[in-house]
């Protein structure tokens, strides 16, 4: 390796986030004190978005570390998920044994050590990295999570951080309540030409470099054109120079060995007018990066089948859709038809024909007769599941206890999930529901 020859103690151009050799860029040192600030001002949620390469996780690190000692931290990057997934990935990270353990209970346990870091006077961050992943229904599981309060604090601090197509997916009209609760939004942009050669030099120095300049002014400004700003095609570009460099025996890196990489790497120059140089204020959502193009050269040849073949099946999906409630109306009349040439039914009644013993019973709760009647008939309506109201005793007034039946334990967990989204109640499965007759 070339570490002895140019006299470094460590590799300078690594790839893994190291926050020792962060570069306190203007843009990162930015977006370092907006996060750290609103973790500690219990913002609740917080947002960073950059192009791939950025050094977003980078910076997450180096963020966690300032608050080793005051908060505890789970992060998170398994993001292709369903929410019941995301509940297991985010337990497994606080050393909970989820095996076994139903969305409900998870959802109780992490309430548990929520108030326990509370009253330990530690503060709780949770961070999403390549949140554009999330699909939205874990989306809307995880602006669920900031419901986790109390009537003075913030019990999760949430930050989601992720490619530009966050930002796109947050603009969508019907994820408008997670996008009104993001209190910061930090933006990581490109370097400019001056702060490539800064980071350079910074990273050379941190990996143990006491010398001359080891790149010539002309390579730099090369790297900085070729690589965009983008600190990982710097790292990679730089990488490949020292090695050839080395095996050529250069003891400082000229222009032409830059050249040499940038052509064995096929690495794309930014067009001149949408460089880093050429813009004063660029957008970190409307950059356009320099990218490895590590691809064969037919990729990019679509055949006239592919584009026939995407456009059948983009229109069995629209057909699909358009005819749904269609049959879905067809098929609730024809349980209703069904079921009006049967028995009476229970007082409260169902329209689903139910096939199998109701062995579980999601309790909503206790309310008065009128309230419980209300909501019995809701929630019949709403999932066309069986809906009792049992009467209790509580002091010298009479409460009717509302619980919905179902069939199995994962609906019934299910079940309790989307009235906690949908009605913010806080629903108890029960295991042991009488057998609806």
């Amino acid at each position: 390796m070339f570490l002895d020859f140019y006299r470094l103690q460590q590799q300078p151009f690594g790839v893994t986030p190291d926050p020792a050799f962060l570069y306190p860029s203007r843009t990162h040192c930015e977006a370092l004190d907006s996060l750290t600030d609103g973790i500690l001002g219990g913002r609740g949620f917080l947002a960073m978005i950059a192009e791939p390469g950025m050094g977003k996780t980078t910076l997450l690190y180096q963020v966690l570390e300032g608050l080793r000692d005051t908060a505890r931290a789970a992060y998170l990057f398994q993001t292709q998920c369903d929410s019941r997934e995301f509940f297991q990935y985010l337990l497994s990270e606080l050393g909970v044994d989820t095996r076994g353990v139903g969305l409900v209970d998870m959802h109780n346990k992490l309430n548990e050590m929520l108030f326990a870091e509370m009253l330990a006077g530690k503060r709780f961050v949770l961070v999403v990295d390549e949140a554009q992943n999330l699909a939205d229904p874990v989306l809307e599981t995880v602006r669920l999570l900031s419901d986790f309060e109390t009537s003075h604090t913030k019990l999760l601090q949430i930050v989601l951080a992720g490619q530009p197509q966050l930002a796109e997916k947050l603009a969508q009209p019907h994820l408008a309540q997670l996008r009104q609760r993001i209190a910061v939004l930090s933006r990581l942009e490109a370097l400019s030409p001056e702060e490539t050669s800064r980071y350079i030099s910074h990273r050379l120095r941190v990996a143990g470099y006491r010398g001359e300049p080891l790149f010539m002014p002309e390579a730099v400004a090369a790297i900085a054109e070729s690589s965009g700003g983008i600190p990982r095609n710097i790292n990679n570009i730089c990488f490949h120079a020292l090695c050839l460099g080395h095996a050529e025996a250069h003891k400082v890196i000229a222009t032409e060995t830059v050249r040499k990489v940038v052509a064995k790497l096929s690495l794309r120059t930014v067009p001149g007018t949408l460089s880093a140089a050429a813009r004063p204020a660029p957008s970190a959502d409307r950059q356009i990066a320099a990218q490895l193009t590590y691809r064969p050269l037919a990729q990019s040849q679509q055949t006239p089948w592919t584009l026939r073949t995407v456009a059948l099946t983009s229109g069995l999906l629209l057909l699909a859709f358009w005819l749904f409630p269609s049959i879905l109306r067809f098929v609730e009349s024809g349980g209703a038809t069904a079921a009006s040439t049967g028995e009476p039914a229970a007082p409260v009644a169902t329209t689903t024909t139910l096939a199998a013993p109701l062995r579980f019973a999601v309790q909503v709760g206790s309310y008065d007769k009128a309230e419980a009647s209300l909501l019995a008939l809701r929630f019949s309506g709403r999932y066309h599941l069986p809906v009792l109201t049992t009467p209790a005793q509580v002091g010298d007034r009479t409460l009717y206890r509302v619980s919905i039946l179902v069939g199995t334990k994962p609906a019934a967990e299910a079940l309790a999930l989307s009235l906690l989204r949908d009605d913010h109640i806080s629903a108890r499965v029960n295991p042991n529901a009488p057998t609806l007759r």
